[in-house]
């Protein structure tokens, strides 16, 4: 045992020695690949010893990631496990405690200093704050790097050896004293509060001159498809030694995936310890126009300078960036619309989550912002996760436009006038300087960004003026070109920015499927579908039981339907509103009926996550060009940062279920859609050159499949409008206990375009909006729909679409074919892809899901998922059944 350490010392001794350098030359930067970390209660806190290359970690947790939250980094050390973390309440008896004082971030790594040659670290956010020490020199205290997105450079080149060593020590964190990322009532805190190293360090190779961050501004002329664009590529030029250096810069922009490329160049003279800023320009004749996904396609340039002092090359910079215009205004109503490439856009998207342990994934996002697309979203909003580089990589690739900006409910908005905070902290002056570095770093990295809107600098409260003009100014030295918008709510704004034209009124919980259209008068009617609404929703979101048993007891399962007012620890917190279903589960009892089972209280639950999320999404689209319109709204919210029981259109295991297929249907570029208030039809269009004639037809029949109406309207539609074009009121006076209502459009060629069914019951719910508070208003009568509970039986059969074509396990593309072979509606088909062993396929996109189909009627749906083996077929009155691929 004595001589096992000292071999093994010496065995990291030279595997360090032998390493690759971390870098080969200037103009490089890499990224501190992994980490060793441990409690300052087992390593001490003294950073020059620990900052010492050579040092025996071995009793040291190895985190194989370049950037992770402590707990983070303990799962991927295999400490804990994340389904041991989540399952139940395991998560309320964790030892925080050990989180309570400072932790050690460390790492070996090798360089080649040569005489001429700089190296640099390079920081892009520590949570809360840091000491950070080299080779057993200080290189910060946590007096300034602090702050979750604060990024710092430091000059590294006087202590840099062949052997390097990096110690930072990460201090607690406090969602009320420090800019940290919290997550306010969405899920229990991560025990470490988000503590540790969660972003990038970086290291950094230069000449004697270095580059700042490239910067890129953009001028297009509209109209786009005959315009013109001025590409400026800007940045400093900083000469970090003690004389004079003539300094040549060469850059390029060019267009991925073609030849097109604009070359660059100008020569300067910098003098010792200068910093000179310099633009190049480009003028590009007939652009390549970037759009948002459902408006056209998304051409990425790339942008790159370098610089050589005195004929050696001594640093470079690079980006990609796009083309296009994003501006807004405020309407007559004080409400926001914003516009793309001179279009006016409806904002229709989620509020996103990151990770419960900030723990990012590239795929699982790319997945993610595909379900987006999927669903017919076209923004998301990030209420204070600001993430990744990579984040905004995607959402440009991809064509998702985001909003991002600060978090509320604590430290960001610990103003004077916030008198929501239970600890308010107040902004010091070193709060500001924080809070400054903060948007500096975040403007830098995304302002060339195609897919950003805008920048909410405030989110329920709004900045004062002394922060708002230093966030102003911050993201206009970055060369920000898109909106600065004062906060998510209409409850203030400083001077310099104006109103915000932005509600949030609410709601959180469940509210009726009329709600939306209810729209007189406005003063009263909180979150229905007028105006900007920024963060707004039914608070729907079961998962499914393949998802809930991963996460969820015996125990817990049969809470959800037998103790229907029971606080759940996988809903929003112990202190929140939002702890139990209660305003949930008594709108499902009384419109649906009490459930018999769980399984009958999941599929009830289904039924109304579908017309939940259906009538927010189509409320908002067919009032875009009502007298009010509806100018845009973000769903609360797009997903969880752990697995949770509401507030999600799919779940934390990317399983799509109720709230999805809802919102997808609602949120279709073409489509028809019923108003439950005024028993009108609208059509929409949220395309920009689709136009012409279209056919809607309207069928309803009672749950007998007996007809009581039908109709086909010859309407003529037009690009980004939506309008009332057929009144049923008359026609559905008359409803039995429950009817059905299918609404079909098609173009000329007879191909549908969309199709929508609806459960009606004699009588809508009735709202007190006079009661109303911010997270829901009350229903004083309810809708009944238990006549669904006893609809006659359907045979409905599920078989392929297509010949079965396996390409490893590949079913991309394949479909499957669902037939009503009865007299009577089949209602609420639910379809789940499965491989072999009878696990959910995920994840995976269907055409459309969660069907109802008329006598006789025969459906073609397709689907995209890896390893489908067979679809598990369910729904109201059917039998369940499994259909082999």
């Amino acid at each position: 045992m004595h001589l096992h350490q000292p071999l093994l010392g010496l065995c990291l001794g030279i595997e360090t020695l032998t390493a690759a350098a971390l870098l080969s030359g200037p103009g490089e930067v890499a990224v501190i690949p992994s980490w060793d970390i441990q409690s300052s209660e087992r390593v001490g806190t003294d950073l020059k010893a620990l900052s010492q290359p050579g040092l025996d970690t071995t009793t040291w947790h190895q985190v194989d990631n370049s950037r992770s939250t402590l707990m983070g980094g303990l799962i991927n050390a295999g400490v804990y496990r994340e389904n041991g973390l989540f399952f139940s309440n395991a998560l309320q008896s964790f030892n925080s405690s050990q989180f309570n004082v400072p932790w050690i971030y460390r790492k070996e790594f090798s360089l080649k200093p040569e005489p001429g040659q700089h190296y640099h670290l390079q920081t892009h956010g520590i949570t809360s704050k840091a000491d950070i020490y080299v080779n057993g020199q200080e290189v910060v205290t946590s007096e300034s790097q602090a702050g979750a997105y604060a990024g710092n450079a430091f000059d590294i080149t006087n202590i840099t050896q062949e052997t390097n060593a990096v110690a930072i020590q990460v201090y607690p964190t406090d969602y009320n004293y420090d800019f940290a990322l919290g997550f306010v009532d969405w899920n229990p805190y991560p025990p470490d509060n988000g503590t540790g190293v969660w972003r990038d360090v970086e290291v950094r190779q230069t000449g004697p001159v270095i580059l700042g961050p490239l910067r890129v501004a953009t001028q297009a002329n509209l109209p786009v498809g005959h315009s013109s664009a001025l590409v400026a590529l800007k940045t400093t030029v900083t000469n970090l030694e003690d004389r004079d250096y003539v300094v040549m810069l060469g850059g390029s922009v060019s267009l991925e995936g073609t030849n097109t490329s604009y070359e660059l160049n100008d020569t300067i003279r910098v003098l010792p310890k200068q910093t000179v800023e310099v633009a190049l320009e480009a003028a590009i004749n007939e652009p390549a126009i970037w759009w948002p996904k459902q408006w056209g396609d998304q051409p990425l340039y790339k942008g790159q300078l370098s610089a050589t002092a005195n004929n050696s090359f001594s640093d470079k910079v690079e980006r990609t960036f796009g083309i296009r215009q994003v501006t807004s205004e405020l309407n007559a109503n004080n409400d926001t619309v914003f516009y793309v490439n001179g279009y006016r856009f409806q904002v229709i998207g989620a509020g996103y989550s990151a990770d419960m342990f900030l723990r990012w994934d590239s795929d699982k996002f790319t997945t993610q912002a595909k379900l987006m697309l999927d669903l017919g979203h076209n923004t998301v909003r990030l209420e204070g996760k600001n993430e990744h580089p990579e984040f905004y990589d995607i959402t440009d690739r991809l064509g998702l436009m985001v909003l991002p900006g600060w978090e509320c409910c604590d430290k960001w908005e610990a103003w004077t006038y916030n008198e929501d905070l239970a600890v308010k902290a107040e902004w010091t002056d070193t709060d500001y300087t924080i809070a400054n570095k903060s948007m500096h770093h975040e403007a830098l990295m995304q302002q060339g960004h195609p897919s950003i809107l805008g920048y909410l600098v405030g989110s329920d409260y709004w900045p004062d003026d002394k922060a708002a003009q230093m966030y102003y100014d911050s993201l206009k030295a970055a060369d920000w070109q898109a909106p600065i918008v004062a906060s998510a709510s209409e409850r203030g704004y400083p001077e310099i920015l104006g109103p915000s034209g932005m509600k949030m009124a609410g709601p959180y919980d469940w509210v009726p499927p009329n709600y939306w259209y209810d729209v007189d008068p406005a003063e009263d009617r909180y979150g229905a579908a007028f105006g900007f609404g920024s963060e707004l929703g039914a608070g729907v979101g079961t998962p499914e039981i393949s998802s809930l048993k991963k996460f969820l007891s015996d125990s817990d399962l049969q809470d959800l339907w037998k103790e229907p007012n029971k606080g759940l620890y996988h809903m929003s917190t112990s202190v929140s509103s939002f702890y139990d279903r209660k305003i949930y589960n008594d709108a499902l009892w009384k419109r649906l009926g009490a459930p018999s089972s769980l399984d009958d209280y999941l599929l009830k639950a289904q039924i109304m996550d579908f017309e939940a999320t259906r009538a927010q999404f189509e409320g908002f689209a067919a009032l875009w060009n009502a007298e009010r319109p509806a100018t845009g709204m973000i769903y609360w919210m797009l997903n969880n940062a752990w697995p949770s029981l509401h507030w999600n259109l799919f779940d934390y295991y990317l399983h799509p279920a109720g709230s999805y297929f809802g919102a997808k249907t609602g949120a279709r570029k073409e489509h028809v859609a019923y108003d439950y208030y005024g028993k009108h039809v609208y059509l929409i269009n949220r395309s920009i050159d689709q136009k012409g004639p279209r056919t809607v037809t309207v069928e309803a029949i009672d749950k007998n499949g007996t007809e009581i109406y039908s109709t086909a309207e010859a309407v003529q539609t037009e690009p980004n409008t939506s309008r009332d074009i057929l009144d049923l009121s008359n026609v559905l006076e008359s409803i039995p206990d429950v009817a059905f209502l299918r609404l079909v459009l098609s173009d000329d060629k007879n191909t549908t375009l969309s199709r929508n069914v609806y459960w009606l019951a004699k009588t809508i719910d009735s709202l007190d909006w006079d009661n109303s508070d911010w997270f829901y208003t009350p229903v004083t009568q309810y809708a009944n729909y238990t006549g669904l509970n006893n609809l006659p039986a359907a045979n409905v059969s599920v078989t392929p679409a297509t010949p079965t074509r396996r390409d490893g396990n590949s079913n991309a593309g394949l479909g499957v074919v669902v037939e009503n072979h009865s007299s009577v509606p089949a209602f609420f088909i639910r379809l789940n892809l499965v491989d072999e062993d009878g696990e959910d396929v995920l994840p995976v996109i269907w055409s459309d899901n969660y069907i109802t189909l008329w006598p006789y009627e025969k459906l073609e749906l397709q689907f995209e998922g890896e390893g489908a083996a067979s679809v598990q077929v369910s729904g109201k009155n059917i039998q369940r059944a499994v259909a082999y691929l």
